[in-house]
Formats: structure tokens, sequence, C-alpha cells
């Protein structure tokens, strides 16, 4: 997470100008892997886990897209493969989401922290996404006012979410819905299929994220008028 921290602060730094919000945006969000890891908060290893999925994705897709195993993505792909494996298993939860103080402080059984840890994967993979959509330079337009919203209703929600506050999954969803708006319209406008791929793989994950507890908000909903 550091070294990629390092090299897009390097590119934005010595980047043309079109590309430094990205560039900057990228290492904003290794940086935060970087620290929460070493500063051991509870959420980090989801969130870095999830980060590492998007470099996997994007290897993949990139690959895909060039018909090619390229290097540089094959080597792009395989460290974050290597992160998100690394950061796998009981072991390494046991220094994050395995402590029991934050359990206690938010009254999280075992079934609690599995969805609130597969909600911040997806979250951490979305981001990503949501930022190369709003700053990345491309050759159609895009709708990049809505990706900034978005990207606010990610951050936010992804605050909220472990901060265990229910218009968090709220916000997240709202993102998701928001984003897969964009990614029909940029097909109906005829986009090329990158264009496309970036609202549509965050509006999935956008979903998701918010998924492993719409059941619960539903029963809540459904049951509060008889109460």
């Amino acid at each position: 997470m550091a070294l990629f921290f390092l090299l897009f602060l390097v590119q934005a730094l010595l980047g043309g100008d079109d590309t430094k919000k990205f560039m900057y945006s990228m290492a904003g969000c290794y940086g935060l892997a970087f620290f929460s890891l070493v500063a051991g908060y509870f959420w980090a290893r989801w969130y870095t886990v999830g980060l590492g999925l998007f470099g996997v994705i994007v290897a993949a897709v990139a690959c895909w897209q060039l018909k090619t195993l390229e290097q540089v993505f094959l080597i792009f792909g395989g460290l974050h493969l290597g992160a998100a494996l690394l950061l796998w298993g009981d072991t390494m939860s046991q220094a994050y989401d395995g402590q029991s103080a934050w359990r206690e402080k938010f009254h999280m059984d075992d079934n609690a922290v599995q969805r609130l840890g597969r909600a911040v994967i997806r979250a951490g993979v979305s981001l990503p996404f949501v930022l190369a959509y709003a700053f990345a330079p491309r050759p159609e337009q895009g709708s990049t006012l809505a990706a900034i919203v978005a990207l606010c209703l990610t951050g936010l929600g992804v605050r909220a979410l472990i901060q265990m506050k229910t218009w968090g999954v709220m916000a997240l969803a709202a993102a998701g819905m928001l984003m897969t708006a964009v990614a029909g319209i940029d097909i109906a406008q005829g986009d090329s299929v990158i264009s496309v791929a970036l609202p549509a793989l965050s509006a999935v994950f956008l979903l998701g994220a918010a998924a492993p507890f719409a059941g619960s908000m539903a029963r809540y909903v459904a049951g509060s008028p008889a109460r």
C-alpha cells in the first residue's frame, strides 16, 4: 500500500495537469489503506482487501481489453492480489476486526461483524472506480458532476457505516443507484466500453455494499407499524 501511495503521488507531482486530480485521489486511497493498517483500525483489513480486489479487477479488465498479458498489468494485479491474500484469514483478523473493544462498543456479534466486513470490502472496491470516473481523463466527458456527488455519498457512507449509522447504508445505496443511472446514460450515448465499465462496476459494488443490510432494514420497516 505504501508503494502504490508513493507511485501515484510521484506521478501526480510529475505528471500533466489532466491527470493530477486522479493521481492525487488514488494516492489518497492507498495512503488511507497504509495509515489505517499501521494504526490498527478495526476496518483497515476489510478496506485494504477491497482495494486489493480493485487492483485485480483492473488488471484483468485491462488484459482482456488489450487481448494480451501485459507485464505491467500482471505486476499491478499480482501485487494487489498478494496484498489481499496476505490480509485474508483468521490470523490477520485478530489484529483488526477480531479486536473485542470495538465489538463491545457497538454490540456486534459474529454475524453482524461479517455483514459489516462484506460491506466495507465492497465499498473499498468501488471507491477507486468512482474516483477514476470522476477524475481520470477520458475521450468522453461523461457525467462528472454525478460521479462527484456519488463520490461524496460513498465517502460519507463508508465513514457512517463503520460508525454503525443506518444512513451510511442508505448513502451507499444512493451512490450505487446514481452510478447505475450514469452507466445507463453512457450506454445510450454510445460511449466506449471502458467509460461504461467504470460507473457500472462502481454501481455493482456500491449496491453490493448496501445489500448485506437490506434484509434487516426491510424487516424493521415492515414490522415497525405493528409495534
